[in-house]
């Protein structure tokens, strides 16, 4: 299945990895590794992570980083609406929706 970005989650993608790149040389990398993990297991089958909102929003938490990948289908196509650290507010993206 296909995906896309929200270009707020975008942002959030491209700064984490800057943010770890700056922290440790390679854990920038280590981060946008498991993130494109992530996304093939939501894209491989999107319905099997819990609806966090409803009608059909949902996150699949990542494992080592304090992250979860909030999204939803939409038109057939993985629509990612952010890349929410545990710590930030919850429910700030819901704004993009």
């Amino acid at each position: 299945m296909s995906y896309w970005l929200h270009p707020e989650a975008a942002e959030e993608h491209k700064s984490q990895v800057a943010h770890y790149g700056e922290i440790q040389v390679g854990l920038g990398k280590r981060y946008h590794t498991e993130f494109q993990s992530v996304l093939a297991w939501v894209c491989a089958s999107p319905d099997r992570s819990r609806i966090v909102l409803a009608p059909d929003i949902r996150r699949a938490m990542f494992k080592i980083f304090h992250f979860d990948l909030v999204y939803r289908e939409v038109d057939g196509a993985v629509q990612v609406l952010a890349i929410a650290h545990h710590r930030r507010q919850p429910g700030y993206w819901v704004a993009r929706l």
